[in-house]
């Protein structure tokens, strides 16, 4: 059955019960066909979420869902194409054509590698961090269900929530708290990210500046170390992800406070502990799960805080050792340099995009199994209900002939993003990353 033909079967026994036919949405003109349907909102829009239209029922909460779904599309399309972007970018920067595959990548970078590095070279990132503010999850719900007050309510958050400086925190019991601040006076029991100002010979979990006890990568033009240093490092030592630091940190320092409290001046995070949750209304890095609500409106919050999700590009610290023909010749040096730090660039972006695919790829299932469910159960409810004006009537026969299309299409974009995250997978194993 067509979606007009849908509407107008809806239509049929209201309009006959209430007299309609005969007059117009305004009782004053006689009804007109198809035109005069559409004018009195009583047919299905020829629309559909596939062409970014989310207006299908004209009941708030099923919209909602339906926008979630939009939205979904439109998110999972921007990491689908972000990753062929940076693919396409490596594939260029080692000869290859734009749209080469994975495997031939990997290959290309391997043999660019190979011809100037002694040995293997290495990549070490941190977890990519994805959050979602507590505060956009909240209102979405609420616009779906006017039962929700963002005022006063949290989400649950299965991971670690960050509170604001200044604000008043309390962990709980099933959480654990760590404070961060940029202060080089205070110890960095959990972790410096910055630099660390080693005054005493110490090991450098990243780029040593200064003197280096040891074998150094790479050398600058004076002969002090400006790489990874296999030893000891006296100078200074940049980390690009967080790591210890036995001198002064000057960055960002993270420790953990005796008192279970984190000073004014200091950002809090609570981290839930394994199999629990923490109520949240700051930003959430890990699992959101909004409060409770409509069915639908629960499935859309959820997959809107997956969709919402902000990934940000690690840091990377490199390891490897150039061979010493390219080290003595300054072109094939500073050649390889230039394109290591594009590529360096390119694997952080698909770390990045990698994380946020696989929220991506989890609110998928989410979204179909919903509109299998929830969904579909709302519609049932409400038409059973009975007491329902035609247009009403009308739109939940739109949106119930909507969920198929809905479901093909959130999973049609899953499988588009599962594809392209395995090509950055090869790629980004040749330098022991992508698992």
């Amino acid at each position: 059955m067509n979606r007009k033909l849908s509407g107008i079967y809806f239509l049929s026994a209201a309009a006959l019960a209430v007299g309609i036919f005969g007059a117009g949405c305004d009782d004053k003109s006689p009804l007109g066909g198809d035109e005069l349907l559409k004018q009195c909102g009583l047919v299905c829009s020829d629309q559909h979420v596939a062409d970014g239209y989310a207006s299908i029922s004209g009941v708030a909460s099923l919209d909602a869902f339906f926008g979630s779904v939009v939205r979904f599309n439109g998110a999972a399309s921007g990491v689908t194409d972000g990753i062929r972007g940076e693919l396409d970018a490596i594939a260029l920067s080692v000869g290859l054509k734009a749209g080469a595959s994975g495997a031939d990548i990997k290959a290309k970078v391997a043999a660019q590698i190979a011809a100037n590095v002694d040995g293997s070279l290495t990549i070490k990132a941190e977890p990519p961090k994805c959050s979602v503010t507590a505060k956009a999850t909240l209102e979405a719900q609420a616009q779906c269900d006017v039962d929700v007050d963002p005022g006063s309510a949290t989400v649950k958050c299965e991971g670690s929530c960050d509170v604001q400086a200044g604000a008043q925190v309390d962990c709980g019991a099933d959480a654990t708290v760590t404070c961060t601040v940029t202060d080089p006076s205070v110890k960095c029991d959990l972790g410096c990210k910055g630099t660390c100002q080693l005054d005493v010979a110490a090991k450098c979990e990243g780029t040593c500046h200064g003197d280096c006890t040891g074998t150094c990568s790479v050398k600058d033009a004076s002969g002090q170390c400006a790489g990874s240093c296999s030893g000891t490092c006296k100078g200074s030592c940049e980390l690009a992800a967080s790591g210890s630091c036995s001198g002064s940190c000057h960055g960002s320092c993270s420790y953990t406070p005796p008192s279970g409290k984190c000073d004014a001046s200091a950002q809090a995070h609570c981290s839930a502990k394994a199999g629990a949750s923490v109520d949240c209304k700051g930003s959430c890095s890990g699992s959101v799960t909004p409060p409770s609500a409509k069915a639908e409106c629960q499935a859309s919050a959820k997959a809107d805080a997956s969709v919402n999700a902000e990934c940000t590009p690690p840091s990377l610290n490199v390891t490897f050792q150039l061979k010493a023909t390219v080290a003595a010749d300054a072109t094939a040096s500073a050649k390889f340099t230039a394109w290591l730090e594009g590529f360096k660039g390119h694997v952080s972006a698909l770390v990045a995009l990698q994380a946020k695919a696989q929220g991506l790829a989890t609110a998928a299932t989410d979204l179909a199994g919903s509109a299998e469910g929830a969904v579909k159960g709302s519609i049932t409810d409400l038409q059973a209900k009975g007491g329902l004006d035609l247009k009403t009537t009308v739109g939940l026969g739109c949106a119930l002939s909507e969920v198929p299309n809905a479901i093909a299409l959130v999973k049609s974009a899953g499988e588009d993003v599962t594809t392209n995250v395995q090509g950055a997978v090869t790629v980004l194993g040749s330098v022991g990353l992508g698992s």
